[in-house]
């Protein structure tokens, strides 16, 4: 650098500076690059202190110059921070130098006012220096500036200089972190030498994770909060279940042995390194606090909108609206947080109102290798954490091999959470000591990071050495820790081998303890879901209605008449009355019942209004919340552009809250193909897995209406061909009674189970969906309905069906008059309704049984029926296909004819 650039700065003549000024604030470009670092400190100097008034000295361009070094280092010292354990950083320009500001080893015994700055008063420029480099370049990087809330920033930039200035944790701190870190590290050595070769995705190199997140439950329950929820993926799973969770080290070794008598009646059970766990504990204050730790797949960052939408049940349902309650803590790994866009949308719902949980904390394991890619192959980021900047989330970047500075950063963790109820990255640089699992060889990838590795010492001797130099711990209890822990393994192993545990099903959280396990018999007839018509009146009231000196639009104020006349006059409802009658006599009964979705508050198809906006005003009402004092609100929220994550969210809600009626609505049926990880993982087989019921429910718009290929088909073979064992409920409806009595039994049930329901478009309006009051005063879903205007027994053929196409197929019989052919709509069509269906058979002779769908023949229910079904059915379907329809309507219109047509052949 040209130093004799800056030795005019001390000495300019003040027009001079007025002209280059001048030309900075014109063109900040148009001047030298050293005046323009000038002028930018200078211009942060005015921002910080303001103008200079009466008595009040312009601050000297030195003053300016180490302002902006400090600034720098607030910057960008998180850069070149000591926080790899294992290798050198990459080079990144920082501008941390005296030169690059101007000042050089003759100013560093010349004291500045600006010390006062970072909480020295006035001060050398040496202790200035002294003081920004133990803050910001030793093993903590601290990632705050591009905070944009300067209340937030100026917290968090307090905490880092002056706790984060000198950590030195209490003598029992200290003894407390030894001992977590110890119990992390000889469990992992054990498994390691016990069970050689097995899959268990160790921690070693990354084992300051474990007191971290004890840290972290402490320190929660400290400042109030009652829960925690961690999602994670498999790396450490074992360690936190033994070690955080409270598993016992006899289940764990037990799983390892492989000596157990499984009984499958429970389901087929998932590896180890899946499960899920709950434990009460006793944290250091006397205080309990609910850990749980969700169960999940093998697909990285999968878990990570099931535990946000957990939490927030939690905080809606058990702490009534209080975001400081309930925790969400997600452990990352850093191939999988910069890679898994899930983590993207996760961040960018958690301050949106229908997704908050008060801030998560996100732990990244960063062991710098994805299976067997380096990072720089696994990013374009210079850092995995830089999603965090999507919603101003401070980053602290941390050497995994320095207990309290992790320790430190997990506790300033909870504080910045429970402060600001907003999202905090803790980024552990550390590595993995053995490659992807246990068995593979990470020296094929990378031999040079993995010699680095194999001569380093793990992270409690890196510890013990750090205590024992200073005198806080001497050797001989070191020895007797290391000794006793790996005596206490050794004894429960021993008592494994002699007398293994029976088989003990995943443990279920107490929220789910009132219900039971389904039986094939409760499919047999749905419970009774009628209700009272004085509660149909006092809903109908709430929405039919709205309040004084509101004013709808006109096409509105037309709705709710037609709404009054349906439900006082007519007595007879449309599929938006009988949905919305559902959701307002389960909130009367104190259910909570929530629904999220693209634009699911007016509906897709512009049928449900559950709220309306004043035309001149846009202020909102939802009559549902009006239907009575004691009632639940109706939590029903327009979703970010988002399947993946938000149908997770509303999965993970459902999981906490076994009483509520939680709704994930598609803006067509298949756009749930985004979302098909949270669809295989967990919705079809969690209770199989994990022994986790839900009942979930997803609308999924589908049906033939000459939209093209997008917009047609929700997949409907795609759910059937996964269904077995009543893994869920799959239905097409085609009454509106039928839609209110499904909404009503998924929490009637003495169970759970998640439910697709292939909802209309066009049918919304239809006539033929109506259902008179009575439908809903009494009786209950109805599996399957039959035909009510054939009488003749001896038909020829009956033609069975699902949803839309039994309107097509109805306006052909009547129209035709054909009173040979009977319809039967089969609304549920599994778990299938074959006692019902026999039921009905026997009102005819031996007739011929034809399915009749409009998807094409290797789409729809087709297979599943012709294979999984013992009746002799022929089919009427679109001919087989790639694309689920055509994109022309008038094909369309050809193909819907022509097997309505082909349907009534005898």
């Amino acid at each position: 650098m040209n130093m004799d650039k800056y030795s005019y700065i001390a000495n300019a003549h003040g027009n001079y500076l007025d002209e280059l000024f001048k030309a900075y604030k014109e063109d900040p470009e148009s001047i030298d690059e050293s005046w323009k670092k000038f002028f930018e400190g200078f211009e942060f100097g005015q921002e910080q202190y303001g103008e200079p008034g009466d008595g009040q000295q312009l601050a000297t361009p030195k003053e300016t110059a180490v302002r902006n070094l400090i600034y720098n280092h607030r910057s960008y010292a998180h850069l070149v921070a000591d926080t790899n354990p294992v290798r050198e950083r990459r080079k990144h320009s920082t501008r941390l130098e005296l030169e690059d500001f101007g000042l050089s080893k003759n100013d560093l015994d010349t004291e500045f006012e600006v010390g006062s700055e970072i909480g020295l008063g006035k001060a050398s420029l040496r202790k200035i220096l002294e003081k920004l480099k133990k803050v910001y370049s030793g093993h903590i990087g601290f990632e705050y500036n591009h905070v944009r809330d300067s209340d937030i920033h100026e917290w968090f930039r307090t905490k880092c200089e002056t706790e984060g200035a000198d950590i030195n944790p209490s003598r029992e701190e200290k003894h407390r972190i030894l001992s977590k870190l110890n119990e992390a590290v000889v469990f992992e050595n054990f498994l390691h030498t016990k069970f050689l070769g097995q899959k268990r995705f160790s921690l070693e190199g990354g084992e300051n994770m474990i007191p971290a997140l004890d840290k972290v439950i402490n320190k929660a329950a400290e400042l109030d909060a009652a829960e925690v929820m961690i999602g994670m993926a498999h790396r450490g799973r074992l360690n936190v279940l033994a070690n955080i969770m409270g598993k016992t080290y006899e289940e764990i070794f037990s799983e390892f042995e492989g000596n157990q008598e499984v009984d499958l009646t429970m389901g087929d059970g998932d590896v180890k390194y899946h499960l899920g766990y709950s434990s009460h504990m006793e944290t250091k204050s006397g205080k309990k606090m609910y850990v749980k730790l969700a169960p999940n797949p093998s697909h990285l960052e999968a878990v990570d909108p099931v535990v946000l939408g957990y939490s927030r049940a939690q905080i809606d349902d058990e702490y009534k609206g209080d975001m400081g309650k309930a925790i969400p803590v997600l452990i990352h790994g850093d191939a999988a947080v910069a890679g898994q866009g899930i983590v993207y949308e996760c961040v960018q719902m958690s301050l949106l109102e229908g997704y908050k949980t008060g801030g998560t904390i996100h732990f990244v394991i960063n062991n710098q290798v994805g299976f067997t890619t380096d990072f720089a192959d696994a990013r374009s980021s210079i850092y995995c954490t830089d999603l965090a900047k999507i919603v101003d989330a401070p980053i602290l970047h941390v050497n995994g091999d320095d207990a309290e500075a992790v320790a430190f950063a997990a506790n300033l963790a909870v504080e910045y959470r429970q402060k600001f109820n907003k999202d905090i990255f803790i980024d552990m640089l550390c590595y993995r000591r053995h490659g992807h699992n246990e068995s593979d060889e990470p020296k094929f990838t990378q031999p040079k990071l993995y010699n680095a590795i194999g001569k380093h010492p793990n992270p409690r001797e890196v510890y013990v050495k750090y205590l024992t130099e200073r005198g806080d711990l001497d050797d001989a209890a070191v020895k007797k820790l290391d000794k006793d822990f790996k005596s206490q393994l050794q004894n429960r192993l021993n008592e494994i081998k002699e007398h293994p545990l029976p088989y003990k099903p995943q443990k279920i959280e107490e929220e789910w303890d009132h219900l039971r396990r389904s039986e094939e018999k409760d499919f047999d007839k749905s419970p009774d879901t009628s209700i009272s018509e004085k509660q149909i009146e006092k809903v109908a009231k709430a929405i039919s209605e709205v309040p004084k000196g509101f004013k709808p639009l006109r096409q509105i104020e037309k709705l709710l008449k037609d709404r009054k006349a349906n439900f006082f006059e007519k007595k007879e409802l449309g599929w938006a009355d009988a949905e919305l009658l559902a959701y307002g006599s389960l909130l009367a009964d104190g259910t909570i019942v929530r629904m999220s979705g693209q634009d699911v508050k007016r509906g897709t198809f512009s049928h449900r209004h559950a709220y309306f906006f004043d035309s001149n005003t846009n202020e909102p009402y939802c009559g549902l919340n009006h239907i009575q004092d004691d009632q639940q609100p109706l939590r029903i929220y327009n979703s970010l552009l988002s399947e993946y994550g938000v149908l997770g969210f509303e999965y993970g809600y459902a999981m906490a809250t076994p009483n509520a009626l939680v709704i994930w609505e598609a803006q067509f049926g298949d756009f749930a193909n985004g979302a098909q990880i949270m669809i295989d993982q967990f919705i079809i087989s969690a209770e199989s897995k994990w022994q986790r019921m839900n009942g979930l429910v997803m609308l999924l718009p589908h049906g033939y209406e000459g939209q093209g290929p997008e917009h047609s088909s929700a997949r409907m073979e795609r759910f059937l061909q996964m269904c077995a064992n009543e893994n869920i409920i799959i239905a097409n409806l085609t009454t509106s009674a039928n839609i209110f009595h499904f909404m009503r039994r998924q929490v009637a049930w003495e169970f759970r189970k998640p439910a697709v329901v292939f909802s209309p478009k066009s049918l919304l309006r239809h006539p033929g969906v109506v259902s008179p009051i009575k439908d809903f005063t009494s009786g209950r879903f109805q599996e399957v309905i039959g035909d009510d205007y054939v009488t003749n027994k001896n038909v020829k053929k009956v033609l069975f069906c699902s949803g839309k196409v039994y309107f097509d197929l109805l306006e052909e019989q009547k129209k035709k008059k054909r009173k040979d052919v009977a319809i039967v709509r089969v609304e549920q069509i599994y778990p299938w309704p074959q006692k019902q269906i026999d039921a009905i058979l026997k009102k005819y002779n031996n007739p011929k049984l034809v399915w009749v769908q409009e998807e094409p023949k290797n789409m729809g229910a087709w297979s599943f029926i012709n294979m999984r079904i013992e009746m002799d059915f022929e089919v009427v379907a679109r001919k087989i296909s790639a694309s689920p329809a055509t994109g022309f309507s008038k094909i369309h219109k050809e193909e819907q004819a022509g097997l309505v047509k082909k349907a009534f052949e005898i």
